[in-house]
């Protein structure tokens, strides 16, 4: 019988846990550490609706995720299912994440989540997330609380209706005694709360903000004073998500606002280079308060044959420079030597070249030594470089994409270089999200466009087969890394409107604050 018994028992799925994870107020950045940790432990993740995308690319490939978003009278489950499910999942072993906006215990039912969760005997864990009844104010530059003007905060729901007997809220009473009063779900009953708080002896002078969207790239302020806030906010046409905060502190707000003065705010920006390069550009743009948008448009695969890339890292030894061209390139010549069975050493002999600082970082991580980077980050100040230290007769080994334009060796050759151009790896267009290509173009939802290679706006163009591009893009910005980038675009139609100064990810996105700024300083939008 107790053999029986322990057969039975490794037969049964071991039990799961579940984690009430809060995602934080709507910038994919502010998730705590632990609440990322989660996720990427997840089998199972059940999602609010205000939970950003972006956070989902923490969760493993195989984990399921499930919307269980609410709008107001629209549910994608009703809260008893979603209790159903966290407790069917967990029984079924599975980690399970519930994953909800802003902190899963102020206005986000994780109490009754998890006392539903105790009831069935079902392990689980709280993980507070950033509230946006505090995130939102502070993005928009309002302390809730500040020394020797608000000592006492409440928050609040506005979802309830104002009339509803009995009342939910006591307006009259948090009027008499609190400093700042934060009130979320609030905008379409703010009308009949204010008539509340001023009823109650709330100064009409009272000041109040309306955050939209806050700490999102879509965010934006409306200031008023109590008195004629509710018309203002529909002046404004402010709709949900918004925090409300009504007291003194919402004055500081003119003088600490800094999220929405940054230079980029609200600009949706297309990023196509692939995805394990974009990360450089999206958290730069992001820090500038643009929503990027990553859908790469070439993807970095093995060349069709190693022949002449194997032949020439056997004798890499023998020539006097060995020349990268990118980043892409160091890496692809890393893991070929590895997969030869060779070393790093087997670069040893000549000096070796890069068109910038990126691929130069990425030789130094190879315990490189760089011998020459141009003061320009272009293959044509590159060959500039190389020419006037003296290339005649000299054998020069170039590994790069076999797409890669032939400009500089082409130069190196003319100056009486021996050049062996192999290649290291190939770019081919990424089609996998080509239909969001089209539906992007065709929404003009886009401000601008970035391409950092040629083979960038090639696979754009791919992807956008069947499109009239040049017509789409309109008054888009389209900004390129450097010339030859810029050539390629001109080449496929398409007006490009700045090319960086410096053909680097930084140097890129610098090209867009300048052409966002004049075009801010043409209309009068620009800073005061």
């Amino acid at each position: 019988m107790t053999v029986d018994s322990a057969s039975e028992q490794q037969q049964l799925p071991s039990r799961g846990r579940v984690y009430l994870v809060g995602a934080g107020p709507g910038d994919p950045r502010l998730i705590t550490v632990r609440g990322r940790e989660c996720l990427e432990q997840a089998d199972v993740v059940l999602c609010d609706r205000l939970v950003p995308d972006e956070l989902l690319a923490y969760i493993p490939e195989t984990a399921q995720v499930i919307d269980v978003g609410k709008l107001p009278g629209a549910h994608t489950l009703s809260q008893e299912e979603t209790n159903k499910l966290m407790v069917e999942r967990a029984k079924a072993g599975n980690t399970v994440v519930r994953l909800k906006g802003g902190d899963p215990f102020l206005f986000g039912r994780g109490g009754e989540e998890a006392l539903h969760l105790l009831a069935h005997d079902i392990p689980f864990e709280i993980v507070p997330g950033v509230p946006s009844a505090i995130a939102a104010p502070a993005y928009a530059g309002i302390p809730v609380t500040h020394r020797g003007v608000a000592s006492s905060v409440a928050f609040v729901t506005g979802h309830e209706a104002v009339g509803k007997e009995p009342a939910s809220v006591d307006w009259e009473q948090l009027a008499k005694s609190v400093d700042t009063i934060v009130i979320l779900m609030g905008v379409k009953n703010f009308p009949e709360i204010a008539e509340r708080l001023l009823a109650a002896g709330l100064s009409p002078q009272t000041p109040v903000s309306f955050i939209e969207q806050g700490t999102t790239a879509d965010q934006r302020t409306v200031s008023s004073e109590l008195a004629t806030a509710a018309e203002a906010a529909e002046l404004a046409n402010i709709s949900a998500p918004a925090v409300i905060v009504v007291g003194q502190v919402a004055e500081l707000g003119e003088s600490l606002a800094w999220f929405e003065k940054l230079p980029l705010l609200g600009k949706r920006i297309l990023v196509t280079r692939p995805l394990a390069q974009s990360r450089q550009v999206c958290e730069r743009l992001r820090e500038l308060g643009a929503d990027p948008v990553e859908i790469p448009t070439v993807r970095i695969v093995p060349p069709g044959d190693f022949d002449e890339l194997d032949h020439a890292l056997r004798g890499a030894g023998d020539y006097d420079w060995l020349v990268f061209t990118s980043a892409n390139g160091v890496g692809a010549v890393a893991r070929r030597l590895q997969e030869l069975g060779l070393d790093i050493r087997a670069l040893a002999g000549p000096r070796i070249a890069a068109v910038g600082s990126a691929t130069e970082a990425a030789l130094r991580q190879l315990a490189l030594r760089v011998d020459l980077v141009p003061a320009t980050f272009t293959t044509e100040a590159l060959a500039q470089e190389l020419v006037s230290r003296g290339v005649t007769d000299k054998s020069i080994l170039i590994p790069r994409s076999a797409q890669a334009p032939d400009g500089l060796a082409i130069h190196l050759a003319e100056a009486g270089a021996k050049v062996s151009v192999v290649p290291a790896y190939q770019t081919i267009p990424e089609l996998e999200q080509a239909n969001d290509v089209r539906s992007l173009l065709q929404s003009g939802s886009l401000d601008a466009i970035t391409f950092t290679s040629s083979s960038c706006v090639s696979g754009f163009m791919a992807a956008a087969n069947g499109c009239d591009v040049p017509t789409l893009l309109g008054d888009m910005v389209v900004a390129c890394i450097g010339p030859v980038t810029a050539a390629t675009a001109r080449d496929f139609g398409l007006t490009v409107a700045t090319v960086a100064e410096n053909s680097t990810a930084s140097g890129l996105v610098d090209a867009l604050i300048r052409v966002f700024d004049s075009t801010a300083i043409q209309t009068g939008r620009g800073p005061a």
